[in-house]
C-alpha cells in the first residue's frame, strides 16, 4: 500500500512544483533547505524570502506589457505597491528595486515615504497614491509632502469634504483621483462599499466641486472590489460599470487620463492553485480598450496596487509539533510550539488558507490530524475549514521531531498580529529571518528580529522586570 506522506502528495497534486520540491526527505522552498534553516535558527520562526517580491513584480509587468502590445493599447502601465500589506523596510527596499510606485493608506505611511526619499529609494517622480479616509494628520502629511515638491502625490478622494481639507493647506495646484464606491456581491452584509463615492454621484461631484476649481486637476478614477480580480460575472459587471463612469467623465474632464484598477490578484494557497493571470490581464486591457473605442474617448493609463500579490508569496512560518493529544476516538490534536491567532491571525479571523506542508519525514506514514496553538483559546486552531479537505501529516512520534511549514504568509500577518507588541496569552512572537541572494545567486540569511522576551512584554504592560 502507498501509505507514505510523499505517496499522498504524489497522488493528490502535481509535485514537485516550481516553488516546492523534495531533497533527501526534506522540503525545499525556492531551493531553500528549510530543515537546515531550522537547524541553524530553531523553531518557531518566520522568514521572508526577498527575491520572490521582485519576481512577482516583474511577472505582472510582463503580463501587462504583453497585453498592451497585443491590443495596441495606447496607455501606459504603472505598478504600485500597496504598503499596508507589509510596511517593513526590507520589503519596500526590495520592491523599489523594480521601478515601481507606492500606494498609502494612512498618515504614518507618509512618514515612511519621507524616509524612502531621504534614503534615495524614491524621488519626486514616484507616484504616491493616497487612499483611505483622510482626516487631520493624514491630510497634514499629504499637504506637507506636496508643498515640499512631490507633485506626483495623488490623493484619492474618498468623501465629499476631502478636497476642501486639502485645498486649505496645499500651496498651488494639485492632482487628485476619485474612488468609486463599488457595489458588493449579494452575499455581503452590505450593498455598497463604505470607501469612495457612489457610481451615480461621481459626475455630479465633479461638476460641483472640481470642474470650476482652478486649484484642482482630476487625473485618476480608482476602482477596486473587495473580492479581488477574478474571472466572475460579478467582477466583469463591476468593471463595466466603472468604465462607463470613466468614459462619461472623460468627455467632460479632459485632464482625466488614468484608471486605477486597484489590487486583488490572488496568491497561491494550495498546491492545486490554478489562476490564469495572463488571461485576466489580457481581458482587462481588452475590455478597457473596447469600451473606450465605443465611447470615442482616449484609453487611460493603467495603475494597479498589488499588495498581497507583491509580498504574500515571500513569507513563511515554521513550527515544531510538540505533542499529540488524542481527545476522542476520531480527533488527534497536534500541538504546535506557537499560536495561530498571534502569528497567522488570518487563519483565525477570516479562516484564510495557506499552503501547509511538513518540512521533514516525508517518507513516513501519515495520519489525519487537527492543529492546535498554545493559547488558552478554543479558536486557536487550524483544521479542514481553512485547509483543503483535511490535514494529513506524517505520524507523530515522540522521539522523531516533526516540523511543519505554512507558506505564502507574507502579507498582512505581521501588522494584524501586532508585530513587536503584546501577544495573546503572552505567547512570544517568533524569531524572524530574512533570506536573500547575493550577486552570485547564493542564499544568504540574517536575523531581522529575535524571539520576544518577557522583558519586552512586561515593559509594554507597565511592569518593572526584575
Amino acid at each position: 500500500m502507498n501509505t507514505k506522506y510523499i505517496d499522498l502528495i504524489d497522488q493528490s497534486f502535481y509535485f514537485p512544483q516550481e516553488d516546492f520540491k523534495l531533497e533527501e526527505n526534506h522540503l525545499q522552498f525556492h531551493d531553500i533547505d528549510l530543515m537546515a534553516l531550522v537547524e541553524q535558527y530553531g523553531a518557531p520562526l518566520k522568514f521572508s524570502y526577498l527575491p520572490k517580491i521582485s519576481d512577482n513584480i516583474n511577472r505582472a509587468k510582463t503580463w501587462f506589457k504583453d497585453a498592451i502590445q497585443k491590443h495596441n493599447y495606447k496607455g501606459n502601465y504603472n505598478y504600485c505597491y500597496c504598503t499596508k500589506s507589509s510596511h517593513f523596510k526590507h520589503i519596500l527596499d526590495e520592491a523599489l528595486k523594480n521601478d515601481i510606485h507606492i500606494e498609502t493608506s494612512s498618515a504614518f505611511d507618509i512618514d515612511i515615504v519621507n524616509k524612502l526619499k531621504e534614503n534615495g529609494k524614491i524621488t519626486d517622480d514616484t507616484y504616491v497614491i493616497c487612499n483611505g479616509f483622510k482626516r487631520d494628520q493624514y491630510i497634514e502629511n499629504i499637504t506637507n509632502l506636496m508643498n515640499n515638491g512631490h507633485k506626483n502625490c495623488v490623493p484619492i478622494i474618498d468623501n465629499y469634504e476631502e478636497i476642501n481639507l486639502l485645498s486649505e493647506g496645499i500651496k498651488g495646484d494639485f492632482k487628485i483621483g476619485i474612488r468609486i464606491a463599488s457595489e458588493e456581491e449579494p452575499k455581503f452584509e452590505f450593498y455598497t462599499s463604505r470607501l469612495g463615492i457612489g457610481y451615480k454621484n461621481i459626475v455630479p461631484f465633479y461638476e460641483d466641486q472640481i470642474k470650476n476649481n482652478d486649484q484642482v486637476e482630476l487625473k485618476m478614477l480608482h476602482f477596486f472590489i473587495n473580492t479581488g480580480i477574478r474571472d466572475t460575472a460579478y467582477y466583469w459587471n463591476e468593471l463595466n460599470k466603472c468604465l462607463k463612469v470613466y468614459t462619461r467623465l472623460k468627455k467632460i474632464c479632459p485632464s482625466l487620463d488614468s484608471l486605477n484598477i486597484g489590487g486583488g490578484f490572488p496568491i497561491k494557497n494550495s498546491l492545486a492553485f490554478d489562476y490564469d493571470y495572463a488571461y485576466m490581464v489580457d481581458e482587462i486591457i481588452n475590455q478597457i480598450k473596447i469600451t473606450c473605442e465605443e465611447a470615442d474617448v482616449v484609453v487611460p493609463n493603467i495603475f494597479t496596487e498589488f499588495g498581497s500579490f507583491t509580498v504574500g508569496e515571500s513569507g513563511g512560518a515554521i513550527y515544531e509539533v510538540l505533542y499529540q493529544k488524542q481527545q476522542n476516538d476520531r480527533e488527534k490534536w497536534n500541538m504546535i510550539n506557537s499560536s495561530f491567532i498571534t502569528t497567522l491571525p488570518d487563519t483565525w479571523a477570516i479562516s484564510k488558507r495557506f499552503i501547509l506542508l511538513p518540512i521533514n519525514r516525508w517518507e513516513e506514514e501519515y495520519e489525519r490530524v487537527l492543529l492546535g496553538g498554545l493559547t488558552c483559546d478554543s479558536d486557536d486552531y487550524y483544521n479542514s475549514e481553512q485547509h483543503s479537505n483535511a490535514i494529513y501529516l506524517p505520524k507523530y512520534k515522540k522521539d522523531k521531531p516533526l516540523y511543519i511549514g505554512f507558506f505564502n504568509t507574507g502579507a498582512y500577518q505581521e501588522s494584524i498580529g501586532g508585530y513587536g507588541g503584546l501577544q495573546h496569552c503572552l505567547i512570544p512572537q517568533p524569531k524572524h529571518i530574512l533570506i536573500d541572494r547575493d550577486e552570485s545567486g547564493n542564499l544568504t540569511t540574517r536575523i531581522f528580529n529575535e524571539q520576544q522576551k518577557a522583558e519586552q512584554l512586561l515593559k509594554i504592560l507597565g511592569y518593572e522586570y526584575n
